[in-house]
Parts: structure tokens; C-alpha cells; sequence
């Protein structure tokens, strides 16, 4: 891979130069020593250019049309005179590590248009279907000038609580009549939610819409009032018709101008930096820790030893923790 300077990125981000975004995340996204260097410097230069942004983290059940969705509304956010940054994440395959990265496709329309940016990345070995790098990756399209970041997550699941921290608007989507979904969905991740969007509202399911409506509207209110004061909010959306993209985006222009006004939105965005902090140091003290050989013994033997029903769990785990306790003394 060619190697460029610090000042290649940098010129290239402050000029909206696309190409030059995605070697920036490419660099980011390295695991060369080198390349992790300049990656750094680079973030730590763009680290106050994203105030006027809004970071949308987008999720729901396989099928609901999350795709659709963003690619419909990405073009009436562009008609807007807004410049559209998608983090599309698609899920590894824990057999042979690799992942379809589909949504150029899938978002075609979209994809073509110079004021949208389109990036799938894998999952990765990361746990909840999020990029490790997709933090960095938000921070480089904001210095690259776009106005709203979306971040697709691979569906309902561990995702949403790794989305939620590194987002400021958590949108969840279901389908007329979800029911079912919705038994399966964790109340947790409803409260999570700061809007819901029931997509394909259209045709025959347009009524069945209306009244998932007003019963998910009817359950949100059974659930504890939030500290920022807003209300979660449910929209009728059809990707299909493109109709609701104007209300989704008036809903979530109301929050971020709440979250501002109560001064919320960049307390937020300070606390995710210290959660991801602290997450960046945890996970550089593993893989500092797992890379000693003399660790890497340990662990090994007392696998052995637990495979054979010499040592409980417990016990292999105090063994371990104790080797680790040596090696910072």
C-alpha cells in the first residue's frame, strides 16, 4: 500500500476529497505499527471538527428494510443541502472470516450521489457486530464536512448497546405488525431508542402501521421517564413510497436541538469519548498481556489442564490472573 504524509490527510479531509476519506479509514483501520502512528497523529488533529454534526445509529430485525431505508433517506437529507456519511456494517462469518460488504449495492442510488459517502466494513472478531474502528471512522467523516453520519448496524442485538455509545440519536426500526419481533427485542433497547420508525407503511400494511403505532406508543409510556427529558417518538415510514422521511428528520432535528439546549448533546459526546477511552486502554492491556510468551504459556498449560477436568474454571482463572499480577509487578 502506498504510504502518504499527514498532511495528505489533512488536505484532503479539510477539501472534502472522498477518496482521501476512505485511505484515511483504511489507515485507521490498519493493524501495521507504522500505519497506527499516523492514524493517531491524524485523529488527534481532527479531533475538534465534528460540533455540527449529528451521529445517527440506525438498527432493527433482518428484513425491516434498514437499507431501503437509509438510502431513501440519505437522498431527502441530500435534498436538504446536507452531505451524508454511511457506516454500513456487515456481519463476519465466524467460520471463514469473511463478510459480504454489500450495501454500495444494495444503496446504489445513493452511492452514486457526490454528496453521499458509502462505507461497508466488516464486523470483524468484534463482539456485536460493530467495527472496532467505527468511532474513528465517524471522527473522519465529520473533518471530511459531512453533515449527518449514519451508522447501520447488523441487526437487534448486542450491537445496539456499542452503537448507542458513539452515536447521538439511536433510531430503531420494526414493521407493521411486529408483535413477535418486538417479544424478542429487549425492553432495554426500547428504552435505548430515542425515536422508532415502523418502515413499509404502505399499501395493505398501512393500517396495521397506524395501530402498531399507537400500541408501541401506549407501551412507551409504561416505561420510566428518561434524565434528558425527550420522549421516544414513532414514525410511519415507507422506503418504498418514500414517504415519513421529512417526520423522521423533523424528529430527530427536535432532539438534537433539545439535547443542546439542556446541554446535553456535547455531554454526551464527552462521555462516550471517556467510554471509549477507557475501552481503547482495556483492550491495548489485553493484547499487550496475551501477546508475552510467557503468558501465552500459562494460558495454554491451565487450557490443557481445564480440558482435562484437572482444574475448575475458577481455579485455571486465578492461576492466569495470578502470572498476570507477576508480570506488572
Amino acid at each position: 500500500m502506498k504510504r502518504f504524509t499527514l498532511d495528505y490527510y489533512l488536505d484532503g479531509l479539510r477539501s472534502k476529497d472522498t477518496v482521501v476519506l476512505a485511505r484515511a479509514i483504511t489507515l485507521v483501520e490498519s493493524s501495521r505499527s507504522t500505519d497506527q502512528y499516523l492514524a493517531d497523529q491524524l485523529l488527534n488533529e481532527i479531533i475538534n471538527n465534528n460540533a455540527q454534526s449529528i451521529r445517527i445509529g440506525i438498527t432493527g430485525t433482518p428484513g425491516v428494510g434498514k437499507s431501503s431505508f437509509i438510502e431513501g433517506f440519505g437522498s431527502f437529507l441530500i435534498q436538504q443541502h446536507k452531505r451524508v456519511a454511511v457506516l454500513a456494517i456487515d456481519p463476519t462469518s465466524q467460520r471463514t472470516g469473511g463478510s459480504i460488504l454489500g450495501d454500495k449495492t444494495r444503496m446504489e442510488t445513493l452511492s452514486k450521489n457526490p454528496q453521499a459517502y458509502i462505507r461497508p466494513s466488516s464486523s470483524g472478531s468484534t463482539l456485536g457486530g460493530v467495527n472496532n474502528r467505527t468511532h474513528e471512522a465517524i471522527l473522519l467523516c465529520e473533518a471530511a464536512g459531512f453533515d449527518v453520519v449514519i451508522v447501520e448496524t447488523v441487526g437487534v442485538g448486542q450491537s445496539e448497546t456499542l452503537v448507542n455509545s458513539m452515536v447521538d440519536f439511536f433510531l430503531l426500526m420494526i414493521q407493521p405488525g411486529s408483535g413477535d419481533d418486538l417479544q424478542g427485542i429487549k425492553k432495554g433497547i426500547m428504552e435505548m431508542a430515542h425515536g422508532i420508525v415502523i418502515n413499509k407503511a404502505d399499501g395493505d400494511q398501512a393500517k396495521l402501521a397506524k395501530r402498531s403505532k399507537s400500541d408501541l406508543l401506549n407501551a412507551l409510556h409504561l416505561f420510566a421517564a428518561s434524565d434528558t427529558g425527550w420522549n421516544t417518538r414513532v414514525e410511519l415510514c415507507s422506503a418504498l413510497e418514500k414517504m415519513g422521511f421529512a417526520e423522521v428528520w423533523e424528529m430527530i432535528s427536535e432532539f438534537r436541538q433539545q439535547m443542546f439546549e439542556n446541554g446535553l448533546f456535547l455531554q454526551n459526546r464527552i462521555d462516550q469519548n471517556l467510554s471509549w477511552f477507557e475501552n481503547r486502554v482495556n483492550f491495548g492491556l489485553m493484547m499487550q498481556l496475551t501477546s508475552d510468551d510467557r503468558l501465552s504459556e500459562v494460558i495454554e498449560k491451565t487450557r490443557g489442564k481445564v480440558k482435562s477436568g484437572e482444574l475448575s474454571v475458577s481455579m485455571a482463572t486465578t492461576e492466569v490472573l495470578d502470572m498476570v499480577r507477576q508480570l506488572l509487578s
